[in-house]
């Protein structure tokens, strides 16, 4: 069952500068593109780094300030300082950036993200060029998918290819992205099943299975001592 990947939401025409691109150059190209950082790289597409409008804003606060160094300055305010005065895409630039690659999977690149507590990753491929970025809203591209795709998906491949079950042992109805499973199977296990690969079905907010079952066969497995987990 193929769900969506980075490649499959992200953008391919990014814009890029050097590290000697000029401060004021690297801020038209946010403005004339829209967006709220670009990634530095080199002449093979190599990323070194990303400058974003955070980076770019410690000129506009610190403007008009001396520039005062204390004996005991802290790491972000040293950098905050350093930022300020910076000239080119070299020394205004985060680095390393975190990046992300095409094959991995929306909920990885999602959580990797918010701990990393930032907007946007570089896409590389597997020699690290940059091929494209993938954006928080990007990500969120998966949930446009219409109601009947998902359903489409949820009986081919998750009830059909899948779990193999007949035409019309189980019905699929899908609301707003919310799945209802109902029908009856004749095992437990695979009720649960059907509810666990629904949920990984792209553009699935939540799955409410209420597919019954006529034997309960994790509790037969519990029981059987030739699937019991010997104790060391």
């Amino acid at each position: 069952m193929r769900t969506w990947q980075v490649g499959d939401v992200m953008t391919m025409d990014v814009a890029t500068v050097g590290e000697e691109t000029p401060y004021r150059q690297i801020v038209d190209v946010l403005i004339r593109r829209g967006i709220s950082a670009v990634p530095v790289v080199d002449d093979y597409r190599r990323v070194l780094g990303v400058v974003s409008e955070a980076d770019l804003l410690h000129k506009v606060e610190r403007a008009g300030r001396p520039d005062e160094r204390r004996v005991f300055e802290g790491r972000r305010r040293r950098t905050a300082r350093e930022k300020a005065g910076a000239l080119v895409a070299r020394d205004l630039m985060t680095t390393p950036a975190v990046t992300t690659y095409p094959q991995a999977s929306l909920p990885a690149t999602a959580r990797l993200m918010d701990r990393e507590v930032i907007k946007r990753l570089p896409v590389l491929d597997d020699l690290g060029r940059l091929v494209g970025i993938v954006t928080r809203s990007d990500l969120l591209r998966v949930h446009l998918r219409t109601d009947a795709e998902i359903r489409e998906d949820v009986v081919q491949e998750v009830l059909r290819r899948v779990l193999a079950v007949r035409d019309g042992l189980v019905t699929v109805q899908v609301r707003d992205g919310e799945v209802t499973l109902d029908g009856r199977l004749d095992r437990r296990s695979a009720v649960e099943l059907a509810g666990r690969l629904a949920a990984q079905v792209s553009g699935v907010v939540q799955v409410h299975n209420a597919v019954a079952y006529d034997v309960d066969d994790t509790t037969l497995r519990e029981m059987d001592p030739v699937h019991a987990t010997p104790v060391a």
